[in-house]
């Protein structure tokens, strides 16, 4: 059994059984990655793969457990690597972040770039998705943190740390109805088109339930997964724009008006998330409290090890998050 088999088991399954796709990402040839699977195929005495003709179609029951075994040794290994390039240098190395738009377009920018005036030989990747998307990113260990607000819950083997709250703002174009009550309720809200965050994004889940509490139907006009866009359909009259407060800003968006909606919809906390039991780098532990002040090394640590959730509700249920 080789390591480059058992990565190719695993890239062959992160790429949905493509065979083309996955060598085209390793930069080797389809009948490499087909030979080395079926050599380790035969060594084991069983199919990881269930097959039509030459193609692939799904993973056997035991392929399932073997290409989660997998990961598991490819991110141990990537440790290795870690350990290594902390011990031999800890001012370079490789640093990927999986985050949403929201995060990398607004809370985002300034700590990047204080972490990069500390770390200039950092080689930084940022990759973009949806929150399940970024979650299971760090869950298999292909990148070292995921900032989001929702969907770290769908994978056990992840520490969520919590870094800031924040809430919403209803974005119209200037002279629009709403800006002439003293205050918005969720009632007046929904007399018109809502453009929103897509289902799963961006703490969308709040929105939903003080809707549903209220009894009331919002009428979804348009969802985006991007503020930006959601605010361009505003300017077109579309509808009224719901996004995260840190999304306005009073400068460029100077043709809308902003209106407070904290007293509306319950606020959301934005995490950063780790595999449990992955190596941490200097800079790392740098990263994060550069992103949440208080997400001190001892406190990551402590976090890292707790596995009972009173002990976790000791360590973050008095700390008082930022709001945003």
């Amino acid at each position: 059994m080789k390591l480059q088999q058992l990565r190719y088991i695993w890239e062959v399954a992160r790429n949905n059984l493509n065979v083309s796709a996955t060598a085209e990402s390793l930069y080797t040839s389809q009948p490499g990655i087909s030979k080395q699977i079926r050599l380790l195929e035969e060594e084991l005495g069983l199919e990881i793969f269930s097959r039509s003709g030459k193609q692939f179609v799904a993973l056997t029951p035991a392929g399932k457990a073997i290409v989660a075994v997998a990961g598991d040794i490819l991110a141990r290994v990537q440790d290795i690597r870690q350990i290594a390039e902390e011990n031999l240098d800890q001012g370079a190395g490789r640093f990927a972040i999986a985050t949403t738009h929201t995060q990398a377009r607004y809370a985002l920018p300034p700590v990047i770039r204080a972490f990069m005036e500390r770390y200039p030989r950092i080689e930084l990747h940022i990759h973009q998705g949806t929150p399940a998307q970024i979650a299971e990113l760090a869950s298999r260990g292909l990148v070292d943190v995921a900032i989001a607000t929702e969907a770290s819950e769908l994978f056990d083997n992840l520490v969520k740390l919590p870094c800031y709250q924040w809430n919403r703002s209803v974005l119209v174009p200037r002279e629009h109805p709403l800006t002439r009550l003293e205050t918005l309720t969720l009632e007046d809200l929904a007399h018109y088109p809502i453009v929103t965050y897509t289902f799963g994004f961006t703490g969308r889940s709040q929105l939903d339930q003080a809707f549903n509490q209220a009894g009331l139907q919002p009428q979804l006009a348009l969802t985006a997964v991007d503020a930006d866009v959601i605010k361009t359909y505003v300017r077109l009259g579309l509808g009224v724009g719901i996004v995260a407060h840190m999304a306005y800003d009073p400068v460029v968006d100077a043709d809308l008006v902003a209106i407070e909606a904290k007293h509306l919809f319950e606020p959301s906390t934005t995490k950063i998330v780790l595999r449990r039991d992955m190596y941490l780098r200097t800079f790392l532990y740098d990263f994060m409290q550069l992103f949440a002040p208080h997400l001190t090394r001892d406190v990551v640590d402590r976090a890292m090890a707790i596995r009972d959730p009173q002990e976790w509700e000791k360590l973050f249920g008095s700390m008082a998050l930022p709001v945003y």
